[in-house]
Order: structure tokens, then C-alpha cells, then sequence
């Protein structure tokens, strides 16, 4: 699919930033500001019955102010890029007809890139072809393949973590079925509209704080009851898909529901995972040149960091 200057999504307003960073607070305000309803940006809040562990926003705000894009599909249930494409685009037309504004709000830059710029799908899967892979990684491990990725896609390879086995096999697949390297195909759409024609706003937290509510934010995962999220979905015969599994917290729990690790070591397992993946996010926004920062600090009020936002010279753009 190719970017356009139809793309309604361009016309947006985006509250983004790395996990834990305070964007649910600050949006709520924002909403109310705008007039806006919101738009999930994460990958994981698609998911029905999977609500601690993505730190979904609680009914009572979602009662407050509309939220879309959550509780799409079952965990056991595939979902791409391609479907949240289509479903971000009806959204975004149904709120304009309500005569309110779309404000996206979450942390997967993929998302955010495929909104704005576009994407590749790349060419049907060959499921011959991907089940060789499968079978690969089964034999061989998700290190060795990664490093297979590093000697034909170097660029891939940089972008892909080594534990995202679902996104390794399909560089591979590609690859493999076309002769040229995904990331090579991708090249299309790495030009991004300046900043100043776009709402997107990024908020950044100093790197010790922003450690420090994550390791919150993952106790306080616990005390809600994240062992026993887990547990319900799997008595509920909802076993994780390839996508699903991949949230964070949620592959650690099932392992020590497994008996693979004690309890303190699942915890400590998700704070470190968690802290790569903030800073995997800091690398993506850092990369894309729509990005506004909003550096806050923790004594920063939500309200007065949407008004921030909200009376931004460049906001008023058409």
C-alpha cells in the first residue's frame, strides 16, 4: 500500500512515548481538550481477556471518554498490521462524523509508522515455505536464526528483536521467496511527513525515572492479579497465539505457571524485558521524523502537560 496525501490518518492527533512513561493519565486530559475520542496504539490491547498485563485503561475512563481498537480478537487469534490499518481508518471516519477529533494513544511504533507512512505487506505467505522455517527454529533456536536473518538482511535483523521469532520467519520467508531483502522493500516508505505537518507528540521521562515506573508498573501488575489473568485465559481453553504470546509479562507468567522459574524470577524476567522494550521504543520514535518530544519530569501535572500539548504553536495545523 502506498502512503497518500488522502490518508486521513495524517490529519491525527498522537499521544505516544515508551511503556510506563504516564501516557494514560495525560491523555485523558488531552481528550477532553480536543474533544477527542481514543485510539488504541498498541498491539496488545487488541486482545479480549488480556487487560492487566497491557495495562489497558480502566472501565471507568473508558466510560469517560470513548476508547476504540480495544478487545478486538481473541488471544487465540492472529491479527496484522494490514487489519489494524483498516480498522484505525473506519474509526478515524466515524469519529469525524461525530464532529470530534481522533487522538491515537499508545506505545507501538509500528503502528504509528503504518499510520502515517504506510506499509509493506510483502508478497502472500508461502506456507510451504515458512513451515521449513518453523522447522528451522524449532531445530535451531531463535539466535541462530536471527543471525541467519543478520547475514542476508542486516537491516531487518538491527530492527528485530532476537526472541520476535513471528516477525524473523517472515524476513526469511520474504527473503527466501523473493530474493531481496524485506527491509530493501520496505525503503518505499521511509519518508515521513516533516513534524511540523503532523500531531505527533512523544513523551520522554529521564532514564533512571522512567526505570523506576516500570518496576512499578510491573509490581503493581502482580498486585492486580496478573497470575491469575493468565491462569483464567488459559482454563478458559484461550491459549495464546503467535501474536499474543509475544506481550510482554505474559510468556514469563506462562513458564512459571509451567514450573520453568519461581515467581520472583518471572518478575524480575518482565522488568528486564520490559526496560528493552522502552528502549527499543525510544530507538523507533528517535527514527521517525514526525516526532515531537515533550520532555516531562515527576513532578509535571497531567493537565498542564496536555495544555502543553493542546496550545502547541504547530497543533493548529489544517
Amino acid at each position: 500500500m502506498t502512503p497518500t496525501t488522502e490518508n486521513p490518518a495524517l490529519d491525527c492527533w498522537y499521544l505516544t512515548g515508551a511503556t510506563a512513561v504516564g501516557k494514560t493519565s495525560v491523555a485523558m486530559e488531552l481528550a477532553r481538550r480536543l474533544d477527542a475520542e481514543i485510539l488504541s496504539l498498541d498491539s496488545m490491547a487488541v486482545y479480549r481477556g488480556m487487560d492487566i498485563g497491557t495495562a489497558k485503561p480502566p472501565a471507568e475512563l473508558r466510560r469517560a471518554v470513548p476508547h476504540h481498537l480495544i478487545d478486538v480478537v481473541d488471544p487465540d487469534e492472529e491479527f496484522s498490521v494490514a487489519q489494524y490499518r483498516e480498522l484505525s481508518f473506519q474509526a478515524i471516519r466515524a469519529i469525524r462524523d461525530r464532529g470530534r477529533q481522533p487522538l491515537f494513544v499508545g506505545g507501538t511504533p509500528l503502528y504509528l509508522k503504518c499510520l502515517l507512512r504506510g506499509f509493506f505487506d510483502g508478497p502472500p505467505a508461502d506456507w510451504d515455505l515458512r513451515n521449513e522455517i518453523l522447522t528451522e527454529l524449532e531445530t535451531v533456536g531463535s539466535e541462530a536464526l536471527h543471525a541467519r536473518l543478520t547475514q542476508v538482511d542486516p537491516v531487518a535483523a538491527s530492527l528485530i528483536h532476537v526472541n520476535d521469532t513471528r516477525r524473523i520467519v517472515r524476513a526469511l520467508e520474504v527473503y527466501r521467496s523473493t530474493g531481496e531483502p524485506i527491509s530493501h522493500q520496505q525503503m518505499e516508505f521511509e519518508d515521513g511527513v516533516p513534524a511540523d505537518q503532523c500531531r505527533v507528540f512523544v513523551l520522554r521521562r529521564d532514564r533512571d525515572e522512567q526505570r523506576e515506573r516500570i518496576e512499578r508498573r510491573v509490581d503493581q501488575m502482580f498486585d492486580d492479579g496478573l497470575v491469575e489473568e493468565v491462569q483464567g485465559l488459559i482454563d478458559g481453553g484461550k491459549q495464546l497465539g503467535r501474536t499474543a504470546r509475544q506481550a510482554v509479562g505474559y510468556c514469563e507468567v506462562i513458564d512459571y505457571l509451567n514450573g520453568k522459574h519461581d515467581l520472583a524470577e518471572a518478575v524480575e524476567l518482565i522488568k528486564a524485558r520490559t526496560r528493552r522494550f522502552a528502549k527499543r521504543q525510544r530507538t523507533w520514535f528517535r527514527g521517525l521524523g514526525e516526532c515531537r518530544f515533550i520532555d516531562i519530569g515527576p513532578d509535571d501535572n497531567p493537565a498542564a502537560i496536555a495544555e502543553r500539548i493542546a496550545t502547541d504553536p504547530q497543533a493548529g495545523l489544517s
